[in-house]
């Protein structure tokens, strides 16, 4: 069938708009964002972490994590980056897709936008971060795609081929640590070709990696089910946090799939652009996190 893209009331928010194939949904909000806040089969389980005490309201005086996914300024600033995105967006659908445009912020200048374009069959969505220089002077910026997913599932990433020391000398990719990383961490799991997070809701310390693939890609096991984004990154550019294509974080409240673009001088009046593309799966049932078990579960859904 094709897509529907349809007006409708949403966790307490009036005016949110659900974009489906008749096999799965997204929700995007616009009393607030640009934000997607659901993504999930049709009658489904939300992938998507949410803040229920947060849900439906708006104009708040401080940046709100409500949930699902949103489009962030890297490197990460303390001012820029937490810009609010509590106000009303503006919408506009064209040709079976979405686009939510957020007022200018004026904590850093820039106006963000997303684009969500879904197939008319299948499981699959690309979504297309903008963020636009409204200043009268360049600014030096990446785009910071984070999705915070639903709690109690594992997240995966995959490392750049592997090869042998008599083959290969030089590094292949950078693995990033923060100040709170501690690598005893009972959620981390390092396996020999992936990068593996168990979320712990019991958790309540911090903890992120990053690391590098040009193949990048990000994986999240809920269940039976699995959501997976992926971008091609370009080794040539510069990327944020010593070299980062893809970040994992988590806490007791959620684990975030993040993907970062390269860093880019933009001009005034310029606009920046980072796609990710989505997909969801059934019936994938990883129940050892081994390089075996995810070369099984993940090599058809990677290629």
């Amino acid at each position: 069938m094709p897509v529907a893209i349809e007006k409708t009331a949403w966790g307490g928010w009036p005016n949110c708009y659900r974009i489906s194939n008749g096999e799965i949904e997204l929700i995007v909000t616009s009393d607030v964002g640009p934000r997607v806040i659901r993504c999930g089969f049709i009658g489904g389980q939300n992938f998507f972490r949410v803040f229920e005490d947060q849900l439906g309201k708006s104009g708040e005086p401080d940046w709100q994590f409500r949930g699902g996914h949103r489009v962030w300024l890297a490197p990460e600033d303390f001012k820029r980056t937490y810009a609010r995105d509590n106000d009303p967006v503006h919408v506009e659908i064209r040709d079976g897709s979405l686009t939510a445009t957020q007022p200018v912020e004026p904590e850093s200048g820039l106006q963000k936008q997303l684009t969500i374009a879904m197939d008319s069959c299948g499981a699959q969505v690309s979504v297309i971060h903008r963020m636009k220089n409204t200043l009268p002077f360049p600014v030096r910026f990446a785009h910071w795609a984070l999705t915070m997913m639903a709690p109690g599932g594992t997240g995966v990433a995959g490392f750049p081929p592997r090869g042998r020391h008599e083959d290969i000398l030089t590094p292949t990719n950078p693995l990033v640590m923060w100040a709170f990383t501690d690598l005893r961490d009972p959620r981390w799991k390092f396996l020999h070709k992936y990068l593996v997070l168990n979320h712990d809701p019991a958790n309540t310390s911090h903890t992120k990696l990053g690391l590098f693939n040009a193949n990048t890609w990000g994986a999240y096991s809920l269940g039976s089910e699995l959501f997976l984004k992926q971008y091609t990154a370009d080794p040539a550019k510069t990327y944020p946090d010593m070299g980062c294509s893809f970040e994992m974080f988590a806490s007791d409240g959620m684990l975030e799939l993040e993907t970062l673009g390269p860093i880019a001088e933009v001009e005034p009046g310029e606009w920046l652009e980072h796609t990710e593309r989505w997909s969801l799966f059934r019936g994938v049932n990883i129940t050892h996190w081994t390089d075996e078990s995810l070369d099984s579960a993940l090599a058809s859904l990677l290629s």
